[in-house]
């Protein structure tokens, strides 16, 4: 049997999740977007939760398309306030579709979102060494740093804490456990 980080081991979907994609370097531009889109519904809330609705807001949020998001009005937000398959957040609901014009925003200044995100890690995943969960922090000073310059560009529901867990989740920080089977695997 594979060692695994502990949180990884809650269920079959937190196992194909911990297993498949958290951790691994993500470059692809709407991946990217619903990773943000999701952790920003985290905020409070656990990655279960997220998981378990992952689906309901990949319909909902027209596939994390920003170009799309970007431009809801009125009566699709307040479609998004009345679906209850995916949480129904009038401020979160708000900030994603504020997020998405600012991410085209940053796609226009920088190329691409990739380019900007990743730039602040100089385009590599940086490889922490944790072996146990405690050790792991909820955030960083490279957290905060993109997180206060996020805000400066008009992004919502992007402390650090909510920054810190999109690295993790985009593989911009490797914080697989060293005796986990995907550390060496994404080192």
């Amino acid at each position: 049997m594979c060692k695994r980080c502990d949180w990884g081991t809650k269920n079959d979907l937190m196992i194909k999740y911990h297993d498949e994609e958290w951790g691994v370097p993500l470059h692809d531009e709407q991946k990217l977007f619903e990773f943000f889109v999701l952790e920003g519904f985290q905020a409070g809330l656990s990655w279960q939760l997220i998981l378990n609705k992952r689906e309901a807001f990949r319909e909902s949020f027209d596939g994390f398309n920003p170009k799309i998001v970007a431009k809801y009005k009125r009566d699709k937000i307040n479609e998004l306030l009345q679906n209850k398959a995916i949480i129904r957040n009038k401020l979160k609901i708000a900030a994603s579709v504020n997020n998405a014009q600012r991410y085209l925003a940053i796609q226009k200044v920088f190329g691409s979102f990739d380019k900007y995100i990743w730039g602040f890690v100089d385009y590599k995943p940086i490889q922490n060494t944790f072996k146990t969960m405690n050790e792991v922090p909820a955030k960083t000073e490279l957290s905060d740093k993109i997180s206060a310059d996020l805000k400066k560009r008009g992004f919502k529901f992007v402390g650090s804490t909510v920054i810190y867990s999109h690295m993790q989740a985009t593989g911009m920080v490797n914080d697989h456990l060293v005796d986990c089977f995907r550390y060496k695997q994404l080192s």
